[in-house]
């Protein structure tokens, strides 16, 4: 089992006043000495962008790349989001990485509401996932479609057409799925031979049905604890990770717990739920 961290694990987040951003040099020295072996790269901008530096800035702590989570438009027959992920790709070929996690953005800030996509709309977005696939399959790169709340991807039924319609990879984020309504052992179990990678999160089922409900917001809910380390949720990983195993799945699992920071931590902060769900998961998998 290959286990990568997350920066959003540390509150490092892309959403405009998510919260307080703690800086590249804590996060990563925190990573390395919990013992993940790689990280995806935050969002635009956390890192250095010209790749020389990106990669200087990585080599201290020993981290691999695992690749970028990047939310893109795909659904807009105006936009073309091909020369976003282009520069990404760019990234890739001089600091590492082999995975590029796509999000179907909604086009608004956050991920608190989202637009209703019409079929025009889905079939730009379906063109666009199989075009950026094979675009990123001539580095070497595996693309990864991310089901996330607040996005144009988020509730099964929306799932289930990329995965019918589409040649792209699945990213099986637990949590996003479970809030968006999808049981992913229950995916896992159709659909394994498309999981290409994996963000193990852990979620308050209670929290996730009022968010389904519109009696929370996603931003609301990650304040109130909807995120809790492996094990301690309502996600059944002992079977997502046998079942991953017996599809001898062999890509990342990245540890992801949303948080939201008001300051700098004084104490160890995020770091000591990562350290938690890492035990938890090397736990299953017998490490």
């Amino acid at each position: 089992m290959r286990i990568a961290g997350a920066p959003i694990s540390w509150g490092v987040c892309e959403v405009p006043g998510w919260g307080y951003q703690m800086s590249p040099a804590r996060v990563l020295a925190e990573m390395a000495a919990v013992g993940l072996e790689a990280t995806e790269v935050g969002p635009r901008g956390w890192l250095p962008e010209e790749p020389a530096e990106r990669a200087q800035t990585l080599f201290p702590y020993g981290l691999d790349v695992v690749g970028a989570f990047v939310p893109v438009v795909l659904h807009d027959p105006d936009h073309d989001p091909v020369p976003e992920v282009e520069r990404e790709l760019m990234n890739f070929e001089a600091a590492g990485g082999d995975v590029l996690v796509l999000a179907a953005a909604s086009g608004l800030v956050g991920y608190d509401e989202r637009p209703v996509l019409d079929e025009r709309g889905w079939r730009t977005l379906l063109r666009n996932l199989d075009r950026i696939t094979g675009l990123a399959a001539v580095q070497g790169v595996r693309t990864t479609l991310h089901p996330h709340v607040g996005t144009m991807v988020e509730n099964g039924e929306e799932v289930r057409r990329v995965l019918e319609d589409s040649v792209v990879g699945l990213c099986l984020d637990t949590g996003h799925l479970l809030i968006g309504g999808t049981d992913p052992v229950a995916l896992v179990r159709r659909h394994a031979d498309r999981v290409n990678h994996v963000h193990a999160k852990d979620v308050r089922a209670d929290l996730a049905a009022r968010v389904r409900a519109g009696e929370l917001t996603y931003t609301d809910a990650v304040r109130a604890g909807i995120y809790v380390p492996l094990g301690e949720g309502d996600v059944d990983f002992a079977a997502i990770v046998a079942d991953l195993g017996e599809a001898e799945f062999d890509g990342w699992f990245v540890l992801e717990q949303d948080t939201v920071l008001a300051g700098e931590p004084v104490d160890e902060g995020p770091v000591a739920q990562v350290r938690t769900s890492l035990a938890y998961l090397r736990g299953l998998a017998g490490a």
